[in-house]
C-alpha cells in the first residue's frame, strides 16, 4: 500500500534536503528520496555537492595546501621541514572521512525534523486523486503519494562528445577527487571552478598542470580586474594555462592520453598526459525521472521548466537548484529549497539572483557578488570605483598572503553598492558582507563608516569602500 505524505523531495542535495527540512518545519509531513550510495554501500545524502563536489574538493584543497605550505613556506617562518613525504591514502582518506560526516549529518537532521528517508531511485509515476505517485525504485522500493513533488535532482559532469568518462584516465570531477597516485602529467579541459580547483589540488601535490581553455579570456565571468590579477597568480604558481585552445581529439593508450588542440592562433598543438580531467560544464539529471510519463515539461537542454517561483507547468510540481535555470550553485539551490517549502506553506519568500555570491576556492581565492566593470559599462551605468590591495593590510602581511584586494563599485548618483570583487585570503567569507550590504541596498559610504576590527583582513573591505571616495587611509 502507499505511503501517503504532504510532500515529497526527489534528491537530498543541497536544494532537496533543505527544502524536506524546512517542509517538516513548517508542519509538513515529508519523506525524501535520495539514490547516492557510498562505498560500504550505504545511504549517502548530500548529491553532488557534498559526495564528490563541493565538500571533497574543499577538503582536498586544505590537506594539499597544508603539504605546500610545508613544502616551500614553513621556512620563511623559521620552521624547518626535513623528509617531508605525502600519504596520499591517508589524505583521500581525511577526505572521505570528512564526506562521511557530512552524510550522517544530513541523515540525523532528517531523523531530528521527522523527515522520511527513502534509499533509491525515484520517478513520477502517476496523477492520482490525492496529489501525485512517485514510485522508488532501490534498497528502499516503495509507492509514494503526495500533494505537493519537488524535484531536486542535480546535475552530472558533462562529457566531451564521444568520450565517456571511465574515471581511470578520463575523469570527472569524481574520478579526479580519488586518484590513487599523483600522476605526473595532468591535463584538465576547462578553466572554470572544478578545472582550476581540481588543477591547483594535483599541482600543489607534484603534478605537472597544463589546463586548455576555449575562451579566448581568463575567467571571463569574472571581473576583468579579478581575472588578469587571478591569471598572473596561477601562473606563477606552476599552472600552465592555454586560453582560446579548441580541442579537436583525444585518444587513450594504455598508459597516456593524448589531446590535439588549436591555440589562439589556430596552430595545431600536441599535448600527452597521464590522466585528463574535463571540467566543460554539468548537465541537469532528468533522464529516468518520467516527465513525460506525467507531461513535466522540460527544455531542450533537459532543464525543468519552472517560473520564477521555482513552479513547473503542473500544479504542486516544483523544480529547484541545478534541474532549473540560473547558476549551478549549492547555496543557491538552498535558498529556492526553503523558498519552495515557505510557499507551499501559503508564505511570500524571495530570492534574489542579484545578491548570490561566486566563490573559487583556489589560492588566491575568488569571491564577487553583483555586477562587475564590464557589465556596468555595457549597460552605461555611472559608477565609481574603490579599490584595496591586501599588500596594504596587516593582516595579510601577518599570514604572509598579501596577493589580490577587494574591489567596490558603487552608483555615482546613490552610491548604493552595485558590485564587490576579491581576490585574495578568505575571499570567500569577506564576500559575505558584500552580500549583506547589497541585500539591504547599502552604500560604499555605509561600509566605509562601520567599524572594522584590527588588524583584520575586513579592513581591506572598509578600505576600498573608503577608496571609493579617494579617502583611504592606508594606501
Amino acid at each position: 500500500m502507499a505511503k501517503q505524505f504532504d510532500v515529497v523531495v526527489i534528491g537530498a542535495g543541497p536544494g532537496g534536503y533543505i527544502a524536506a527540512i524546512r517542509a517538516a518545519q513548517l508542519g509538513m509531513s515529508v519523506a525524501c528520496v535520495d539514490a547516492w550510495t557510498n562505498a560500504k554501500g550505504k545511504a549517502a545524502p548530500g548529491g553532488t555537492c557534498t559526495n564528490v563536489g563541493c565538500i571533497p574538493s574543499k577538503a582536498l584543497l586544505q590537506s594539499s595546501e597544508h603539504y605546500e605550505q610545508a613544502e616551500h613556506h614553513f621556512a620563511e617562518h623559521g620552521i624547518e621541514v626535513k623528509g617531508l613525504s605525502l600519504k596520499l591514502d591517508t589524505l583521500l582518506g581525511r577526505k572521505d572521512t570528512v564526506v562521511d560526516q557530512n552524510n550522517q549529518g544530513i541523515l540525523y537532521l532528517f531523523k531530528k525534523n521527522k523527515v522520511s528517508f527513502f534509499h533509491g531511485t525515484a520517478r513520477f509515476n502517476a496523477k492520482v486523486d490525492a496529489g501525485w505517485s512517485v514510485k522508488v525504485d532501490g534498497p528502499d522500493a516503495e509507492e509514494l503519494i503526495a500533494k505537493h513533488v519537488v524535484v531536486a535532482t542535480g546535475s552530472s559532469a558533462r562529457a566531451l562528445p564521444d568520450l565517456p568518462f571511465d574515471e581511470e584516465q578520463i575523469l570527472s570531477n569524481d574520478g579526479a577527487l580519488r586518484l590513487p597516485k599523483v600522476p605526473k602529467r595532468l591535463g584538465v579541459i576547462g578553466a572554470g571552478v572544478v578545472g582550476l580547483e581540481l588543477g591547483s589540488v594535483w599541482r600543489r601535490l607534484g603534478a605537472e598542470v597544463t589546463i586548455l581553455e576555449g575562451a579566448s579570456e581568463f575567467l571571463p565571468a569574472a571581473d576583468r580586474d579579478v581575472s588578469k590579477e587571478a591569471l598572473k597568480a596561477f601562473t606563477k604558481q606552476g599552472l600552465t594555462i592555454q586560453l582560446g585552445a579548441k580541442v579537436t581529439e583525444v585518444k587513450t593508450s594504455a598508459k597516456h592520453v593524448k589531446v590535439k588542440y588549436t591555440d589562439s592562433n589556430n596552430d595545431e598543438q600536441k599535448l600527452e598526459v597521464d590522466r585528463l580531467i574535463v571540467a566543460i560544464g554539468r548537465v541537469p539529471n532528468t533522464d529516468g525521472l518520467g516527465a513525460e510519463s506525467i507531461g513535466l515539461k522540460l527544455d531542450d537542454r533537459g532543464f525543468v521548466q519552472v517560473d520564477d517561483d521555482c513552479r513547473t507547468n503542473l500544479p504542486n510540481i516544483w523544480a529547484v537548484g541545478d534541474v532549473v535555470r540560473g547558476p549551478m550553485l549549492a547555496h543557491k539551490a538552498e535558498e529556492e529549497g526553503v523558498a519552495v517549502a515557505e510557499r507551499m506553506a501559503g508564505q511570500q519568500p524571495h530570492v534574489n539572483f542579484d545578491t548570490i555570491p561566486w566563490v573559487l576556492y583556489t589560492s588566491p581565492e575568488i569571491a564577487w557578488v553583483g555586477k562587475n566593470e564590464q557589465q556596468l559599462k555595457k549597460e552605461g551605468k555611472d559608477y565609481r570605483v574603490g579599490s584595496f590591495p591586501f599588500m596594504a593590510n596587516g593582516r595579510a602581511r601577518a599570514l604572509g598572503n598579501t596577493t589580490g584586494f577587494v574591489k567596490i563599485l558603487a552608483d555615482t548618483k546613490t552610491d548604493e553598492v552595485l558590485g564587490v570583487h576579491i581576490i585574495g585570503p578568505t575571499a570567500s567569507e569577506l564576500i559575505a558582507e558584500a552580500v549583506v550590504v547589497m541585500e539591504f541596498r547599502g552604500a560604499s559610504e555605509d561600509i566605509a563608516r562601520i567599524c572594522h576590527a584590527h588588524p583584520t583582513l575586513s579592513e581591506a573591505m572598509k578600505e576600498a569602500a573608503l577608496a571609493v571616495d579617494k579617502r583611504a587611509l592606508n594606501f
